[in-house]
């Protein structure tokens, strides 16, 4: 992998254009904020997404017309973007060592669980399947043109990765705490009374107070800027709205994410990609990948565009399974998984970068669950509540999931494009199968499940 180098893919979108939806989960339409009176910063006179921002040189507003064509000409056909351009290299371990699988049924899970487990994911334009439970890899399956080396476009499972990236810069010493203001690193925002107020916690669980995500249709408009410019950082930092006070509100926002890689450069002095190889994938042994950066030699994309094998991401699951520690040397501070898997008063089902189980809710969304309900957003499946409360899960585009339980010892990792319209996909069949299929020694009892509404 060199610097600069380009990647094609799809990533498949309804057909329209659609702003940075190609990381976002669901794609939600715009509409005035519902926050109350006392949260919501007085709405300006005209649509500050609208609001002409800071011109950079011809050659890279040019470069940015050139994007946003491209994924327009791509949504009109269903495709979405074709490429991340440049992709910066993330080396992974020089000696990678793979988990291999077992022979199906000698661990912990029967048999016919791990089949109904892959018939479901294969019926669902699924591209890599594992299973991993109590120390060993009990499934592990590719489907199409992928294998075990292959990068998984990872859409918004990089978000989740941004929280560790956070936990480890913690850990280090290079953040002080979830608690330190932005503004420390993000020297721009100080001055700036509401800025000041955005915390490095309001990065990883979306109480940024930013605009949220959105369809948008006009090259002008911020989210399509904030997505495709070749200074997208510069972007967010200069002209990116700020709707609500900080830590008032869950918005799911891209731009929020993307907001981690400028923080670990800036603390760090490494480039994203550099601390993300140095301080993570070497350490776990992992194999590495590639990162869309904005620009030769500019700022990585957090938030979405990063391609990893589905080996990485199983360890990057493994790491919070341990809590933070890995062959013995603790990579994460103490207390940050449990941290990462709290949710907050605005939204109970949304930790930092990785959703909670929480009470049982048949559809939950990404968006701020007040806007879900008001649109009519369906959300994600869940036909009945998960048979552990403890459950989390790294959630993308197109279902790409990463179940964690730590009572079962349990990762399952499900990546691939949209399932077909006739198959829903349905967010409690895969950790179900896997524990009720688990084979139980004498007095040991099953998890406790999610909570039910009124039970």
């Amino acid at each position: 992998m060199t610097h600069g180098r380009q990647r094609h893919f799809t990533i498949t979108l309804v057909p329209l254009l659609v702003l940075a939806v190609a990381c976002s989960p669901t794609p939600e339409p715009e509409a005035p904020d519902q926050a109350s009176p006392a949260a919501a910063i007085d709405a300006p006179a005209t649509d500050p997404a609208l609001v002409p921002g800071r011109q950079f040189s011809e050659e890279d507003e040019a470069e940015y017309l050139v994007r946003f064509q491209r994924l327009a000409e791509g949504g009109q056909t269903g495709l979405g973007l074709l490429m991340y351009d440049p992709l910066e290299a993330v080396p992974g371990a020089v000696e990678v060592v793979p988990f291999e699988p077992i022979e199906p049924g000698s661990g912990r899970i029967e048999t016919q669980a791990l089949r109904d487990i892959e018939a479901f994911a294969a019926e669902r334009n699924s591209s890599a399947l594992m299973v991993w439970r109590d120390g060993v890899l009990e499934l592990e399956r590719y489907f199409g043109e992928y294998d075990r080396d292959t990068p998984i476009v990872s859409r918004s499972l990089a978000k989740p990765l941004t929280g560790i990236a956070v936990g480890r810069a913690l850990k280090l010493g290079y953040i002080e705490s979830l608690d330190q203001p932005v503004a420390d690193f993000v020297t721009e925002w100080q001055g700036d009374a509401l800025r000041e107020q955005m915390l490095i916690r309001h990065l990883l669980d979306m109480r940024t107070g930013f605009l949220p995500q959105g369809l948008a249709f006009e090259p002008e408009h911020i989210l399509n800027r904030a997505y495709l410019h070749p200074r997208h950082d510069e972007v967010i930092i200069h002209d990116y709205p700020l709707v609500d006070p900080p830590g008032t509100r869950y918005e799911y926002s891209n731009a929020t994410s993307e907001m981690v890689a400028v923080v670990i450069e800036r603390a760090t002095g490494m480039r994203y990609a550099e601390f993300l190889s140095q301080e993570l994938l070497k350490p776990l042994g992992a194999a590495g990948g590639d990162v869309w950066i904005n620009r030769p030699g500019g700022m990585a994309h957090s938030g979405c565009c990063i391609l990893l094998p589905g080996q990485t991401w199983l360890r990057l699951a493994l790491l919070l399974l341990e809590d933070g520690s890995w062959d013995d040397v603790r990579l994460l501070p103490e207390g940050f998984v449990d941290e990462m898997t709290r949710g907050t008063p605005q939204n109970e089902r949304y930790g930092l970068g990785v959703y909670v189980a929480g009470e049982f809710i048949e559809r939950r969304g990404f968006a701020n669950p007040e806007r879900q309900a008001q649109f009519g957003i369906l959300g994600v499946l869940h036909s009945e509540p998960y048979l552990a409360d403890d459950l989390f899960l790294f959630d993308g585009n197109s279902n790409q999931v990463v179940y964690i339980v730590p009572s079962e010892r349990l990762v399952i990792l499900r990546t691939g494009g949209a399932p077909p319209q006739d198959l829903e996909w349905d967010n409690s069949v895969l950790p179900n199968l896997a524990i009720a299929g688990t084979r139980r020694e004498e007095g040991e009892t099953m998890p406790t499940p999610q909570r039910v509404p009124g039970s």
